[in-house]
This record gives structure tokens, C-alpha cells and sequence, in this order.
């Protein structure tokens, strides 16, 4: 349950696009037929398509030309392709086919025409950057020193055509050793194998013989540590031994650090503080006390934003308010303007009695609404703050977006079941509204049941706002008789749903989760019998009144396995009843501190936008609207108590 709405925002779109294909097709739709030709390669089945798209004055006959240009792209002429995007500059695609076209430019290295396009690509693409870069250095400029290393220093798999553009920048020295050092360890550090033995190549200190070494120590780290099987002697060896530590620190703690400490004169000074540094990142994840005392031994090592932001929450854990501040002072200045971090150092000014200072920084925040917003308007206390616009689109106004071209296209994509293009189309279409506009385009999403569209444009607007739109509450009559048997705040359960599907009922996560609710599908089983259901069937999880009525029971079952801790129950929701308590301080723990020092990335923001959102909804919904403060409240001391366990 609760698991990323980012996985499941691309596995709805490809089930609704598989859908749309299925009985779209079948129903003899051009547009979806004129798709699975483009899927099948087949260009002449494409074109005519088109052909009979245009011939009904379909507006989505562009749709047909784009899949068409696609597929003969590699051999159509410059002219050809110029005159499509220029035919096409209104449409979101027109620049995706630029951005083919650009690879095409740089494969042949027509440089001349490939700069003449690359200033009017409004994309981020790798493989169009390292073609750039390597078009710079064959003209004989010297590519910029740090977009280079931006697109060098980084664990993921990396386009083809950016492995020349690095031999050239290597054989120029315009890249060294260091760095081949540099992303080698990140690799490791994220687990990319396949990456760190892609970049040994560049470091002539390592054997190609000695490359199945990386394969030992990512299979067994271990048996490497306990057996001491590879050398410390060389800086390859010290560095793998230093990758299986770091797995190792992860689980076993305790043998980790007993290895380290008994080699740590092995290793060079640089790599010592590096290693505490990973070492102290793992150690405050598991809220380990020692955390604050470990990064201070990582002394001048460059911590990452990760490890500086654990910094953080390991002083915020003790409440050390000096620290806090310290820290958060200590992080690059585009990481210290994040909500998070700006809410917490005026906290500690604060309560340093620096109120004039953290007033300054919570004024400002307090006029955004999120959770940090609303957490900084309570801290006011008396500060009377100026309520965002609540502005509601006239009659006029709605005929006007519905007139839109892009608008009407992006509605017809959805309603024929291509979502993935309806969101690019929709997002094309907004990208330089004005706040009513976007109110505007929200509402008519929402009147076309593009629930999820409608909120994610409502949220977009600055300073004029319309919160009903934010904060739907569709379903609400079915809604209410599950709420009521399990006896659940509605605007928590609201607010758990919107950030879990955001109302899609057909949302499926990676893991398996469905529905409105997400529920898991041997949580499903495990509440059916619960209930006493017969006839229960795995289908069934999806089916809208089932789904509430699974979801509202666990969230009734959360709640008491965490004594009716909203907070905590939330989390247990996300992340299985077994761990919240674990994560609980020795002594009572204010909310907002439990939240932001949750280990789980995925499960710490998750909270706070449900806690957040059940904040708003009870402003919509009429009821008596608790302060934030009050809802997250405080987390009783961990006890140790042993809390029964359901299917993850």
C-alpha cells in the first residue's frame, strides 16, 4: 500500500493506453489503428490513416503525420523534417521530432545544421547534449568545463553516442583519471555495476584481468571482508573494499564497523573520511546516536545532499537547535532555499530566541500552500497572514480555454484513451498561463472526469487559488458509509486517497497495488477474510466500492495498531505496521520531527502530503479544521512493544 505515485501514474497510463487499443481498435478508431501501425513499423498503414484522419477533419490527424515522420525520419530530407516542425510548432511533438532530428544531425556530423536547430530545443536529452559537447570539440571549441563533468559524473547508463564524446574528452585531457576515480565509486556507491565496469577503461592502474572483482564483491561483500580476499594495497582494491563496507553498513552495522576499524590505518586519509561519511549516513538512517559523532569524523569530505541532509536530522533528532542550524548553513545554497530546510532553521533561530531572524524566513513560507507553509503559519501564532486569492472561472472564461485547439486535443487524446499523449498535450498547452487560466483548464479537466490532470493543474496557480479543485472530493456519497463503519476522520481519508491514486480507480502500482486506495493484493486477501467475504477474488480489488471498503478497514486497523496516531498509522499505510513504532525516539517525539526523520524517502514524504492534504480537505469539507500541529501531534517514546504483523 502507499507506494510511489510516480510508478503508478506511467503503469495507469499504460493500462488505459492498452484499453483504449483494445477497444478503441476494435471499434475501428483511425487514430488508435493509425498507433499500433506506428508500433508495428508499418509507414504506409500509418500514412493512410492519415489520409482518412484528415479526410474527417479528425483534429487528431496530426497524431498520424507525427508517427509517420518518426518512422522516416532517418531518411527524409532536411527540408522535409524543417517544414514538418514548422508545420507542426503548436504541437507538443514538433519538438521531440526536433530532438530526433538533432540526433540524426549529430550521427552524420552536419554540425552547422545541428547548431543552426540545437537553439530552439526546449527538451533535456543526454544524447543531444554529448552530441553538443563533441560538435563543440570538432569545431574547436573546448566544451564547458562543468556541463562535461555534469554529464560525466553520474551512476546511470548513459546514450551511446556520449562513450565517443568521453574518449575524445579523455584523449584531450579534458576529463583525467581523477574523474574515471570519481564516477567509478559513485557507480558502486548506487549499485551500478555494469556502469563502474564501463568506466575502468579510463583508469590504467586497473587490469582488465581484475574487473570480475567489481562482479565478487557486488555478489558476496561479506565473505570479501571476512576473508579478506582482495589487497588493500592498491587504490582499486581499497576501493572495492570500501564498496563492500558501505553494502555491509547497510545491514550489519555492528560487523561493518569492526572491519573498518580494525583496516582503518589502510587506507588513505581522503578515503577514511569518505568511509565515515557512509558509514554516518547508515547510522542516522537507523536513528543510531553515534550518527552525529561519525559525520564529524567524515571532517572535510564532500558530503552529498543526502548525507548533509541526514546531518541535519540526526541534531534535529536530539533537538540540538545550534547544530540544526549549523548544518542546514553548512548545505549548497540552492539546497538551503528547499521548504524543509528553511522551515526547520527557523525553528531553530527560534529557539535560539532569534525570533526577529526566524520570522523573516517564515512569513514568506507561510504563504505557500504545502505542508511547510502551513506548518510556518502556525509557528506565527498571532502574525495574521494575507489568504491567498479563492478565485472561481466564469462561464466566459471556461468557453474561452474550451476554444483552445491544444485544449480540446489534449481532451480528445483522453477520452480516446492515449494518456500519455493527453498529458503531453495538456502541459504543452498550460506552460505560460496566468493563474485564471489555470483555474480555467483545471475545471474543465475536472467536468471531463480528468480528475487527476485537474488537481495537478490547480496546484500550479501562485496567487490566485481555487481549493475545491486542489481538494476534490468525488465519490463522496459511496465514500461515506465505509468512513462512518470504521469511525475515520474523512478529511485523513481523503487526504490518504488523493495521494495515493489521486482518484484514479484503475491505478496499479509496480509492486501491485490497485485501485482507489492502493491496496496490495495480499493485504486484499488478508482483509477479506478479516471480513469474512466469501467468493473473494483477486479481480475484485479494483471494483470502486470494494477497494473503499478494503482501504477505509486497514486504515481503521492502522490506526489502532498505532493507538490512534494519525501520523503514525499514515506511515503504516505506506510502509507495513511493523515499522513506525520502530522509528519512534526514547522519549516523546514532536510530530513534525517523527515525519521528517522517517528512514524511508518514499514513506517520509508521503505523510506529509497526506497530513497536509487532511488539513485542506477539512477546510473544504465544512468540519472543524485542526491545526497541522495538532493532527501529526506527539509520538509517544518507542517501547519496544512488539506490534502484530499483516502481508506487506
Amino acid at each position: 500500500m502507499g507506494k510511489s505515485i510516480k510508478i503508478f501514474w506511467v503503469l495507469a497510463s499504460v493500462g488505459l493506453l492498452l484499453s483504449a487499443k483494445a477497444h478503441g481498435g476494435a471499434a475501428g478508431d483511425p487514430l488508435i489503428a493509425a498507433q499500433e501501425a506506428y508500433n508495428k513499423q508499418n509507414l504506409a498503414s500509418v500514412e493512410a490513416y492519415s489520409q482518412q484522419m484528415k479526410a474527417n477533419a479528425d483534429i487528431l490527424a496530426p497524431y498520424a503525420d507525427y508517427w509517420a515522420m518518426l518512422l522516416k525520419l532517418s531518411t527524409a530530407s532536411d527540408q522535409d523534417v524543417s517544414a514538418f516542425i514548422e508545420r507542426y510548432q503548436a504541437f507538443p511533438f514538433a519538438d521531440r521530432v526536433r530532438g530526433e532530428w538533432l540526433k540524426q544531425l549529430g550521427k552524420r556530423q552536419d554540425w552547422n545544421t545541428f547548431f543552426a536547430e540545437l537553439g530552439q530545443f526546449k527538451r533535456e536529452d543526454t544524447a543531444v547534449s554529448c552530441h553538443a559537447m563533441q560538435g563543440q570539440a570538432a569545431l574547436g571549441f573546448e566544451p564547458e568545463a562543468q556541463k562535461l563533468q555534469q554529464l560525466w559524473l553520474t551512476s546511470a547508463d548513459l546514450p551511446s553516442n556520449c562513450t565517443q564524446l568521453f574518449d575524445a574528452m579523455f584523449r584531450s585531457g579534458s576529463l583525467s583519471e581523477e574523474h574515471a576515480w570519481a564516477r567509478f565509486r559513485l557507480a558502486m556507491q548506487e549499485g551500478k555495476i555494469s556502469v563502474a565496469r564501463a568506466v575502468t577503461k579510463y583508469i590504467k592502474d586497473i587490469d582488465s584481468s581484475n574487473i570480475k572483482l567489481i562482479d565478487r564483491v557486488y555478489q558476496n561483500p561479506q565473505q570479501v571482508l571476512q576473508k579478506q580476499s582482495i589487497s588493500y594495497k592498491s587504490r582499486y582494491g581499497r576501493a572495492l573494499n570500501i564498496y563492500a563496507l558501505d553494502r555491509v553498513a547497510r545491514t550489519q552495522p555492528a560487523l561493518a564497523l569492526e572491519v573498518w576499524q580494525n583496516n582503518l590505518a589502510q587506507f588513505n586519509s581522503e578515503e577514511q573520511a569518505y568511509m565515515w561519511g557512509r558509514i554516518a549516513l547508515h547510522a542516522a538512517r537507523r536513528h543510531d546516536p553515534e550518527a552525529g559523532r561519525w559525520f564529524a569524523l567524515a571532517k572535510d569530505a564532500q558530503l552529498d545532499n543526502e548525507q548533509m541532509a541526514w546531518r541535519v536530522r540526526t541534531a534535529l533528532r536530539v533537538q540540538n537547535w545550534p547544530q540544526v542550524q549549523a548544518m542546514i548553513e553548512a548545505m549548497p545554497a540552492s539546497e538551503q532555499e528547499v521548504a524543509s530546510w528553511r522551515y526547520w532553521k527557523a525553528r531553530a533561530l527560534k529557539a535560539q530566541k532569534q525570533v526577529g531572524a526566524a520570522n523573516a524566513i517564515l512569513v514568506p513560507l507561510s504563504r505557500e500552500h504545502h505542508y511547510y507553509g502551513l506548518l510556518a503559519l502556525e509557528e506565527l501564532g498571532d502574525i495574521m497572514m494575507a489568504p491567498g486569492t479563492v478565485y472561481k472561472a466564469s462561464a466566459d472564461e471556461l468557453k474561452q480555454m474550451e476554444n483552445r485547439p491544444s485544449i480540446q486535443r489534449a481532451l480528445a487524446l483522453n477520452k480516446r484513451g492515449l494518456r500519455l499523449e493527453a498529458r503531453a498535450e495538456w502541459a504543452w498547452a498550460l506552460r505560460d498561463f496566468d493563474d485564471k487560466q489555470l483555474i480555467a483548464a483545471a475545471e474543465l479537466a475536472f467536468r471531463s472526469d480528468w480528475i487527476d490532470v485537474a488537481i495537478n493543474t490547480a496546484e500550479k496557480t501562485r496567487l490566485t487559488h481555487d481549493f475545491a479543485l486542489r481538494f476534490p472530493t468525488p465519490y463522496r456519497d459511496l465514500m461515506q458509509a465505509h468512513i462512518n463503519e470504521n469511525a475515520l476522520d474523512e478529511a485523513w481519508v481523503y487526504g490518504l486517497i488523493r495521494q495515493e491514486s489521486r482518484f484514479i480507480g484503475v491505478a496499479r502500482s509496480i509492486a501491485g497495488a490497485s485501485g482507489l486506495m492502493q491496496v496490495m493484493p495480499a493485504t486484499a486477501k488478508w482483509i477479506a477474510k478479516r471480513l469474512g467475504m466469501t467468493g473473494y477474488q483477486p479481480a475484485m480489488i479494483t471494483q470502486l466500492d470494494t477497494n473503499m471498503r478494503f482501504g477505509t478497514h486497514y486504515m481503521r486497523y492502522t490506526l489502532d495498531r498505532m493507538d490512534g496516531q494519525a501520523l503514525m498509522a499514515t506511515a503504516a499505510y505506506n510502509a507495513g505496521p511493523s515499522r513506525p513504532k520502530r522509528w519512534a525516539a526514547q522519549q516523546p517525539l514532536d510530530g513534525p520531527i517523527y515525519a521528517d526523520t522517517i528512514p524511508f524517502t518514499e514513506t517520509r514524504d508521503y505523510v506529509k502530503k497526506v497530513m497536509a492534504n487532511a488539513y485542506y480537505y477539512a477546510q473544504q469539507m465544512g468540519h472543524r479544521t485542526k491545526p497541522l500541529t495538532e493532527r501529526l501531534g506527539t509520538v509517544p517514546a518507542n517501547t519496544g512493544a512488539a506490534v502484530s504483523e499483516r502481508p506487506e
